[in-house]
């Protein structure tokens, strides 16, 4: 099959398009048949070696959208020509191929009115930030929450989600940005070249980074006491605030059939829409690395496959 991988770490030069062998469904697995596979900034981080994976050859990319193209021993609720979506295991790379191979308890039906690319697009992010604004912020109705970094897949998803469980939502973006984050429910948008949030932005009751670095350290200053942040560009462990009455976390993003369908239900019912889509050719993946690593995209990046 045909796939993106490395053979050693380095720069987008160091990705290779080409062929890896066809994976087989052991017990409680399946393959899928990737009709598009989405790209999302951890896919450079680990070209560059910033995760422990050191087996090569390498493959990328961890969530994707396809048909079920062979079932393992022991799978009962999925069968061959299923459409499903999903992400990898934790810890598992490969998704930017023309197959993979995962079990089938941590995949969900594809829902006939959601298109492979859109679920391709949809997958990491909505499990991360379904897992950070409802399993780990537990935003309620009525409280205000600055998102970090809103033009960002993930980051569109958090501002759609919090808008739909009733809460104010501020995000920072650049001004190119703004009606489009607009657009997708934020009340309140910061410039981030021209304004400093610290100052713009108080008394929240939680904060959702996806940026990272001195961005997430600062962030903790907007909180009420007792407000929460979470954070999820900032290594494995949250920044440890300087204040003792608000609560710092890291969420977990577990790979659960339970987000795969909570994010189908919340497209179904119109709280979430599809990010901006820019779409690529495997063969095109050095392109997308490049413009992902540069950080000045919003919306999502998504090859298509077949």
């Amino acid at each position: 099959m045909k796939a993106v991988y490395i053979e050693r770490f380095g720069g987008p030069e160091v990705l290779i398009y080409g062929d890896l062998a066809d994976p087989v469904a052991a017990p409680g697995e399946v393959v899928v048949n990737v009709f598009a596979t989405s790209f999302n900034a951890a896919d450079w981080k680990v070209r560059l070696g910033q995760y422990k994976q050191t087996k090569f050859p390498l493959g990328l990319g961890r969530d994707f959208s396809g048909i079920v193209s062979a079932v393992g021993d022991g799978v009962v609720d999925l069968a061959l020509g299923d459409p499903v979506f999903g992400v990898l295991e934790a810890g598992r790379e490969g998704a930017h191929a023309e197959r993979v191979a995962i079990k089938a308890a941590i995949v969900a039906k594809k829902p006939d009115d959601l298109s492979h690319v859109d679920a391709a697009a949809l997958a990491l992010i909505g499990i991360t930030a379904i897992s950070a604004i409802e399993d780990t912020l537990k935003l309620r109705h009525g409280e205000t929450i600055l998102i970090q970094g809103g033009a960002g897949g993930v980051a569109g998803f958090a501002i759609q989600l919090a808008k739909h469980i009733g809460a104010r939502v501020i995000t920072t973006t650049s001004a190119a940005n703004s009606a489009y984050v607009r657009d997708l429910g934020a009340d309140e948008i910061i410039d981030y070249n021209t304004q400093d949030f610290t100052r713009a932005v108080s008394n929240c009751d939680a904060v959702f980074d996806t940026v990272g670095g001195d961005v997430a350290q600062k962030s903790v200053a907007v909180l009420k006491p007792g407000g929460r942040a979470a954070f999820i560009a900032s290594g494995l462990h949250a920044p440890k605030p300087e204040r003792s009455d608000v609560v710092s976390l890291r969420p977990p993003v577990e790979r659960t059939r339970r987000h795969l369908a909570r994010i189908a239900q919340l497209f179904q019912a119109g709280a979430i829409r599809v990010p901006e889509i820019k779409l690529y050719q495997l063969s095109q993946a050095a392109d997308a690395h490049r413009l992902s690593e540069a950080r000045h995209f919003r919306g999502k990046l998504v090859f298509k496959v077949r």
